[in-house]
């Protein structure tokens, strides 16, 4: 008695997908063996997936988490999340340190000839720099895009991150020879009227890459370690107006929404609108005080590529 025809397509499927999947033989290899052609076997091998017939799963192994990151994807509409597990104790610092590290790599992956980097300040930055090695480029330029915040020696200054990451790539860089916030709108009058100052700001528009830190208003961030950048009062009332994350010490709250404050009058460097314009803005941050700053910055639409770990991962899809 003839096979049913439904049973010979489903015999076929399964033994050119178990030629294919399970032995290994190319696609030419099939066809010479079943006598047909290899375009019928690259439908039949499609076919045979589409049916369910073959299945492939991607089992990652131990520290892993791509199904995490293709979550994260989806639900902020990322170009690409990376997602890093964090060795205990689970601190900030030991965080910042292992993103450092993550956004160096992802840095050189996919870094292109002609890139103008826009970088900002804070300790995971001056991790990532850290974690550079020395590697020919051509024709690229790093832009601070922040001025400066506390001691101009300290290592998580913007000027340190942007020498240290030019040095490396052996590149010119841009400094803003000015404070990245002043006391009044006077001063912030000043600098902007001088020449170099009006350069710097100026590169920014130029930047296509942009690497940030996310900030969170709380007593323990950089920010607020000797109030020389902001005041306990000025966070206090930051904190009335709903921020609950910075980008460049430009606030927004936990819908992205920016802050209106006079702290944002102030600032000099780059402003919210200005990091949307950016074509890819890659976002770092992590640990126990940052999940309300991370949610609200990618509610905001100002990250496109996510650097962070498993604890806060999991967190944002949830």
């Amino acid at each position: 008695m003839p096979r049913h025809p439904q049973q010979e397509k489903m015999r076929m499927l399964s033994k050119v997908g178990s030629l294919y999947y399970d032995q290994g033989l190319t696609q030419q290899e099939i066809s010479d063996k079943l006598g047909i052609s290899r375009p019928m076997v690259s439908r039949l091998i499609k076919q045979a997936r589409q049916e369910g017939i073959v299945q492939i799963n991607v089992l990652p192994p131990a520290g892993v988490f791509s199904d995490l990151e293709y979550e994260l994807e989806q639900k902020y509409g990322l170009k690409e999340a990376i997602v890093v597990d964090v060795d205990p104790p689970y601190t900030q610092s030991l965080v910042s340190r292992q993103l450092g590290i993550a956004a160096a790599d992802y840095f050189y992956r996919t870094m292109r000839d002609g890139d103008v980097i826009g970088l900002t300040w804070g300790t995971t930055l001056h991790y990532m720099a850290a974690a550079m090695h020395p590697v020919e480029s051509r024709d690229m330029h790093i832009a601070q895009i922040l001025g400066g915040l506390g001691p101009p020696e300290s290592e998580v200054h913007a000027n340190s991150i942007c020498s240290r990451m030019a040095q490396m790539l052996g590149c010119k860089f841009t400094i803003i020879p000015s404070p990245g916030i002043v006391r009044n709108m006077e001063s912030k009058g000043a600098f902007l009227a001088d020449g170099y100052v009006k350069n710097a700001l100026e590169m920014i528009k130029k930047v296509n890459v942009a690497y940030m830190g996310i900030g969170a208003p709380t007593p323990t961030s950089v920010v607020m370690k000797d109030g020389s950048i902001i005041s306990h009062e000025e966070l206090d009332d930051l904190l009335r107006k709903g921020a609950v994350g910075d980008i460049g010490l430009r606030y927004f709250d936990i819908m992205g929404n920016p802050i209106q404050s006079e702290i944002d009058e102030r600032v000099i460097g780059v402003t919210l609108k200005q990091i949307k314009d950016i074509k890819r803005v890659v976002g770092i941050a992590g640990g126990p005080e940052k999940y309300e700053a991370l949610l609200g910055g990618l509610r905001g639409g100002y990250l496109n590529v996510l650097i962070t770990e498993q604890v806060l991962a999991k967190k944002l899809v949830r």
